[in-house]
């Protein structure tokens, strides 16, 4: 996602839904029937696209995880893929 700051507003009608302006949109990378996480922090609220927000939330969990195994590397990764494939066709 670019750092453009984009302002835009949008009115909350009775059911209490809003659009989206087109251009928030297109910033957020979301297209008819995704979804958007609304994050609420000291008053703040971001919205962001849910499945970037799962995957930021699953990358701070796995933060260290891959230290922790050995993986240092990029091709330290490509040689467990390697060794894992190896494994699994040997069985």
């Amino acid at each position: 996602m670019n750092s453009t700051v984009l302002v835009n507003d949008a009115k909350v009608m009775s059911k209490g839904q809003i659009t989206i302006p087109k251009n928030i949109r297109e910033a957020l990378g979301v297209t008819t029937g995704d979804r958007v996480t609304f994050l609420v922090e000291n008053g703040t609220i971001t919205i962001m696209n849910s499945a970037v927000y799962a995957l930021k939330k699953f990358q701070s969990q796995m933060a260290g995880e891959a230290e922790k195994a050995g993986l240092f590397s990029e091709e330290d990764v490509a040689d467990w893929i390697t060794r894992s494939r190896r494994e699994e066709n040997a069985e």
